[in-house]
């Protein structure tokens, strides 16, 4: 019959385990030091190829982003694929109801953030400045409307744009080659996108469809929110820069928005 380990043998059974095998040794100050240097690179990693921080500068995404949301925005998933690395990445399609950031068709640069309506193959129009796509009324409930009317935007693509403000040449010209009876079809490879604020967004009624890889990243949760003017974003002078930094430090307690922080982007 087998004896119990005397409490000798547990004890160099127990420092064996600890120190004698290398599966639990105690770390030397250089190890530790490596250790936190290997987090630190992949921390940098994440932030800098995974995440970017953006501010909303205008209201066409109200009431869902408000100006002065401050998002962290997912880099990875809503990215175009990458062959060499697609093993390690959680890719997945860009999905209706998507809340996105891309670079705008229209002017080379600038960051916008829309919520994608249409994908390849869908077929929209607007009827009284409510959407249909693919022949079915959308239910949605995240959007915000001022009660007015305008024709050429209430009734897309169905009424000649006329003079309407906003949008582009290029848009005039390629608009009506996309149509099919009342219904604007999305082309292979690009997006339709509109503002939640819907009455006020300038989007793919005014300058046309986003092209795949002009998307950046799908914002993931607002990590500060502060109160700021509509107009803000067009002060671009170092003295009005300076002069809102400086009301940010004096009232960065009262006017931060303390209600959204942390709060995720649907």
């Amino acid at each position: 019959m087998n004896q119990a380990p005397t409490n000798h043998k547990f004890k160099e059974f127990l420092h064996t385990l600890w120190s004698g095998n290398g599966q639990a040794q105690e770390e030397t100050t250089a190890e530790f030091i490596q250790s936190m240097a290997a987090m630190l690179v992949v921390g940098l990693f994440l932030v800098t190829f995974n995440l970017q921080a953006f501010e909303i500068p205008s209201g066409s995404m109200i009431s869902t982003l408000l100006i002065g949301d401050h998002v962290l925005v997912d880099r990875v998933t809503a990215a175009p694929e990458s062959t060499w690395i697609q093993p390690l990445m959680p890719y997945r399609d860009i999905k209706h109801g998507d809340i996105i950031v891309f670079l705008h068709p229209a002017e080379p640069g600038l960051h916008v953030v829309k919520r994608i309506i249409g994908v390849p193959g869908d077929r929209i129009h607007l009827k009284d400045g409510k959407v249909y796509r693919n022949g079915e009324l959308l239910n949605e409930s995240y959007v915000q409307r001022d009660g007015t009317y305008v024709p050429y935007r209430d009734e897309f693509p169905n009424v000649p744009v006329n003079g309407m403000n906003g949008v582009t040449e290029t848009w005039q010209v390629e608009m009506p080659t996309r149509r099919e009876g009342q219904d604007l079809v999305v082309p292979s490879g690009h997006y339709f996108a509109m503002g939640d604020n819907r009455d006020v967004s300038l989007d793919s009624r005014y300058w046309g469809f986003i092209p795949r890889e002009n998307i950046v990243g799908r914002p993931m949760f607002i990590y500060w929110s502060f109160v700021t003017p509509d107009n803000q974003y067009m002060k671009t002078n170092i003295s009005d820069r300076s002069k809102f930094l400086g009301h940010i430090i004096l009232h960065i307690f009262d006017e931060t928005r303390w209600n959204r922080t942390l709060k995720f982007v649907r």
